[in-house]
């Protein structure tokens, strides 16, 4: 038998997100240049909310997200995010589990 790998990207497809328009339950602080979390947040992200612009500035995109809480963990604490859950309704919903 052999093992057949599976991409965290096959699997995010399964889940859904509804958009809250106009309330990102995540911002970026605006910033010159990123810290080493913002910089963090590009790799560690599991759903990959997180891009660098071309300005060379760390911003975020919310649709996608799963609310895992590590952006929270790294980046909330240094103040370069402000982070609060989706109001009741929106946010990520999870096809299974």
């Amino acid at each position: 038998m052999s093992e057949t790998a599976v991409r965290v990207e096959e699997k995010l497809f399964y889940n859904r997100y509804l958009v809250d328009a106009g309330r990102a339950h995540i911002k970026v602080r605006p910033h010159a240049a990123p810290t080493a979390p913002l910089l963090a947040l590009l790799k560690v992200c599991p759903a990959r909310c997180y891009e660098m612009n071309e300005a060379g500035q760390v911003e975020v995109c919310v649709d996608g997200c799963v609310e895992c809480g590590t952006c929270r963990v790294i980046a909330e604490p240094s103040g370069d995010i402000e982070w609060s859950y989706p109001r009741g309704g929106y946010g990520v919903l999870f096809k299974f589990g």
